[in-house]
């Protein structure tokens, strides 16, 4: 099989830490349709296994968030997913694996950067991941690509837990308190290009006030301010 590559198919085995007992599963992953419509023989290119590869990623994605994230509701697990999953994502995924250059693309594009192009990078990563799935089972599959998948849960997990304040907040009192919290921005200081916001949180007895360099912001601090408080251990 002639193909334009820079590493042999032994070194993606290397890098997935995997070995394949069907190794045409993988070369059928790695088949753009470029290449196969560049060939003579019968070959079959990568989009069916992109379609089931879909479905496992997010399969996999979607089994990470519920085990990470047990007191987020459908809508939050869906955006976190979503933002894991999408192809800007997917193809660094892809880079991390170096997987451009060992994708069968035809001369054409080759030439024009496809080996970079984000979708040619997501649709052969979940190409590749469904030759996992159906060579070494869900599994193998899904603790693969955990570890690939590891550090960008941390960080969405990371900025859900000390971004979001006005979520957590609205949880919160909704569930201890049924009532709703109250934002007004009360004041803003220095100069155009340079201006803090004040803003005044009120909801039942607590009132606090927060700032930040957008009223976005000023409000976040505020709803911190307000968890900080409602979280606070009473003393005996």
């Amino acid at each position: 099989m002639i193909r334009e590559a820079k590493h042999t198919l032994a070194e993606l085995e290397n890098r997935l830490g995997y070995t394949f007992n069907n190794r045409e599963l993988l070369h059928e992953a790695l088949r753009h349709r470029s290449w196969v419509n560049e060939q003579n023989a019968r070959l079959r290119d990568n989009e069916r296994l992109e379609f089931l590869g879909d479905a496992v990623v997010n399969l996999v994605v979607g089994h990470l968030l519920m085990r990470a994230c047990a007191d987020l509701k459908e809508g939050d697990l869906s955006r976190m997913r979503a933002a894991l999953v999408n192809e800007t994502h997917l193809a660094e995924v892809a880079r991390r694996l170096e997987l451009g250059d060992f994708v069968y693309l035809g001369r054409g594009e080759s030439r024009t950067g496809g080996r970079e192009k984000n979708s040619i990078l997501a649709d052969t990563f979940e190409a590749v991941t469904a030759a996992l799935y159906l060579d070494a089972g869900f599994d193998a599959t899904f603790t693969i690509l955990e570890a690939y998948f590891r550090d960008a849960l941390e960080k969405l997990e990371e900025l859900r837990r000390h971004d979001d304040y006005k979520s957590r907040l609205q949880e919160l009192v909704q569930e201890q308190r049924k009532e709703i919290p109250h934002y007004r921005i009360t004041g803003q200081s220095g100069p155009d290009h340079d201006k803090t916001f004040t803003a005044r949180l009120t909801v039942g007895d607590i009132t606090t006030e927060g700032r930040g360099k957008s009223k976005k912001q000023a409000e976040q601090d505020a709803a911190r301010r307000a968890i900080d408080l409602l979280e606070k251990p009473e003393t005996p």
